[in-house]
């Protein structure tokens, strides 16, 4: 816990500026930089720098909109799905559901993952976590020469009941490390039933999780930063440290708007509102959040129409 005369500096990283608000005891600061969307880093401590100086115990609590915008406008990572034998086209198949039902030219959204990055993988687990099919040591073999030929920036792995046993999963976790990228597994993103929101959920966070990755770790690492406390605003209006982010990137995907929310309800109060409606409007996205006495979060959201089942402000 902060306490009241530590400096705290609040960020919140946009696609077209990034905003400060530093209070420093009774002092209040606000400014904005032009965000900086090749190096997100690089407006963050500048903006930092300005207001830090030479002083130390100072708490930055970080909301970014970087894997929003990076997901919105596809410029994510080239990911590789590994599952079960069978359940290749999970992505595509979804619930046999679509966005616009009466629509007689309607179309599903394009997977984060196409076809040919798609890799079933001989194995099986009964819904008690028993092994129908084992894992075999060639099958891992031939899973490792598969992502030595596509290359991929990352990979998300989601097999059937991995929830009850993860013993597969953490298998093929242990035989990607040689590759130095980024490997997600779908039971410790969301231990949880229902495979299409499981494997859009684990697919997402594998999508952010390099861009996330080398944003955070570059924060981080930096001697700036390391003289304060850094945490970063999950989409639930929590917060969690940048090492957990860069695990879990999926958790901050509405971290940005989350912030707006938890701050203009707090305004709304002491000005003695409680039902509200806010307006966040950035340079990529619009964000807009029913009050109605509270901050109700979900577990059940999607964005631009793929599923993603973490808790968040609805």
């Amino acid at each position: 816990m902060a306490s009241a005369n530590m400096l705290r500096i609040g960020i919140d990283t946009g696609g077209t500026f990034t905003d400060f608000v530093a209070v420093d005891g009774e002092r209040v600061q606000v400014f904005k930089l032009p965000s900086t969307p090749a190096e997100p880093s690089k407006a963050v401590l500048e903006g930092v720098a300005r207001v830090v100086g030479e002083r130390e115990g100072f708490l930055l609590q970080l909301g970014s909109t970087v894997a929003t915008n990076a997901f919105l406008e596809r410029k994510g990572a080239k990911c590789v799905l590994v599952t079960t034998q069978g359940f290749e086209d999970i992505l595509e198949i979804g619930r046999q559901n679509r966005p616009g039902l009466f629509h007689l030219e309607s179309s599903r959204p394009e997977p984060l993952v196409p076809s040919n990055l798609r890799i079933g993988v001989k194995e099986r687990m009964l819904f008690d976590g028993t092994p129908l099919v084992t894992l075999e040591n060639k099958s891992l073999d031939w899973l490792k020469g598969k992502i030595q030929q596509l290359k991929p920036e990352s990979v998300a792995v989601v097999l059937l009941y991995s929830f009850v046993n993860a013993e597969n999963e953490l298998r093929i976790g242990e035989a990607l490390q040689d590759f130095g990228i980024p490997v997600s597994l779908s039971h410790k993103v969301l231990p949880e039933f229902r495979e299409f929101e499981r494997t859009s959920t684990t697919v997402i966070n594998a999508y952010v999780q390099p861009i996330m990755s080398g944003y955070l770790s570059a924060l981080r690492e930096d001697e700036l930063v390391r003289r304060g406390r850094f945490t970063i605003m999950q989409s639930n209006g929590g917060s969690i440290s940048p090492e957990s982010a860069e695990r879990e990137p999926v958790r901050t995907l509405f971290s940005g708007p989350a912030g707006g929310v938890v701050g203009a309800f707090e305004v709304a109060q002491r000005a003695g509102y409680d039902r509200i409606i806010t307006l966040d409007m950035g340079g990529t996205s619009t964000d807009v959040c029913l009050c109605d006495g509270k901050i109700e979060t979900t577990h059940e959201a999607s964005i631009d129409h793929h599923p993603i089942s973490i808790q968040m402000i609805g």
